[in-house]
């Protein structure tokens, strides 16, 4: 659960920048960073799943995700809507826009400010610079898509 008093974002930075770096979704770390690295992370077998510690299930991360809107066969994979789901259907695939993480409801405002703030320009250049790459053929059939009136 996010933080109600939010934190300098000074003070998580350095790890927040490794978590966004890696090729992966980062939603679940950085839902784990909002309130904090401690014991009670640890995963209770006994517990319910559903609470502050652990992915609430909402789904917004697997709706939001550019890979599986461009790719939804990937979503048959499983029928599970959380955070872990989505780090094992996307994998090293991720464009790495931290939209899941914007979307998350359990991620910390001061993360997803830093993120809107300080990273989305970095984003949107990595990905306009695989827009027009022949490798990259799905993602530009998802941009026309978008652009082109409905």
């Amino acid at each position: 659960m996010p933080l109600r008093i939010q934190r300098d974002v000074k003070e998580i930075e350095g790890i927040l920048n490794e978590i966004l770096n890696i090729h992966s979704p980062p939603v679940a770390r950085c839902r784990l960073l909002s309130s904090g690295f401690n014991p009670a992370h640890a995963l209770n077998i006994t517990e319910d799943l559903a609470g502050h510690k652990e992915c609430i299930g909402c789904g917004n991360c697997i709706d939001i995700c550019p890979i599986l809107a461009r790719e939804p066969s990937r979503r048959e994979k499983t029928e599970q809507r959380t955070s872990m789901a989505l780090e094992s259907i996307v994998g090293e695939d991720c464009d790495r826009c931290d939209a899941c993480v914007l979307v998350c409801p359990q991620v910390d405002t001061t993360i997803k400010h830093y993120i809107v703030n300080r990273r989305m320009i970095e984003v949107m250049s990595r990905l306009e610079q695989r827009i027009g790459d022949e490798d990259e053929l799905d993602l530009d059939l998802f941009v026309e898509e978008v652009i082109s009136p409905v």
